[in-house]
């Protein structure tokens, strides 16, 4: 799927400052981002630049000190915490480094979780995680604990559970941090599917070159600031 001409996120002259102490800590300073909807961004750069920052304020989890955060027609930053709530449940995948599973829950009451938040019913949710199941190609490890599968199959229950509800955009931070190469270009190979034959809007934080060739475009950040070029 080609990537329509149209930005799908606006993140116009942000900044995100922290306090410690009496110390304010300026992560984002005056940051400016669009992202093409059915774009596949990767989002580069030294640890402790803000990377993880930037991600958390386009899935609405941080709001900007200053600067507005639109997603579609919506502004993610002037939403009340219960209206934030909802709008992720909706809007918002995420897929973590370390998978984040419940280990009391099979992969299918993992991926299920999300549905929880809406009013499908039972049926209609089963449904769901079956589909999304086999869209990362789990469907004979449904009923399997995350204790029994391994790495690459756990990021994809992962995986899974971020796109049950058809979010509009997919957030991944480190998604392949915590496995070896293998099974890493397997999950790269998924998420470059998700994003070309299903036309998801894909964000993607990582500190690996391999990966960030994946994407259809990468940006670098370093010292609060957005550059098309790799940091010095």
């Amino acid at each position: 799927m080609i990537a329509s001409s149209q930005p799908l996120v606006h993140i116009h002259n942000v900044t995100k400052t922290f306090k410690r102490g009496a110390e304010e800590i300026h992560v984002l300073s005056g940051l400016d981002l669009e992202v093409m909807d059915a774009e596949f961004l990767a989002l580069m750069g030294p640890s402790g630049s803000g990377k993880s920052t930037l991600l958390n304020l386009i899935g609405g989890l941080d709001r900007p000190t200053a600067g507005n955060v639109r997603i579609g027609a919506d502004r993610v930053d002037q939403l009340s915490d219960r209206q934030l709530a909802a709008w992720r449940a909706r809007h918002i995948g995420f897929v973590f480094q370390f998978y984040n599973l419940l280990p009391a829950l099979s992969a299918e009451r993992n991926v299920e979780l999300p549905l929880l938040l809406t009013g499908l019913n039972q049926a209609a949710r089963r449904q769901h995680v079956a589909t999304a199941l086999e869209a990362v190609g789990l469907t004979h490890r449904a009923k399997h604990f995350p204790r029994t599968l391994s790495g690459g199959e756990q990021q994809r229950v992962g995986i899974a559970r971020a796109i049950v509800t058809d979010p509009t955009v997919l957030l991944c931070d480190e998604p392949t941090g915590d496995l070896d190469r293998k099974s890493g270009d397997e999950i790269l190979a998924l998420l470059q599917s998700l994003n070309k034959d299903y036309g998801k809007t894909l964000i993607m934080v990582t500190h690996d070159p391999h990966a960030s060739a994946r994407a259809s475009r990468t940006v670098y950040l370093d010292k609060g600031q957005l550059s098309a070029n790799p940091v010095a």
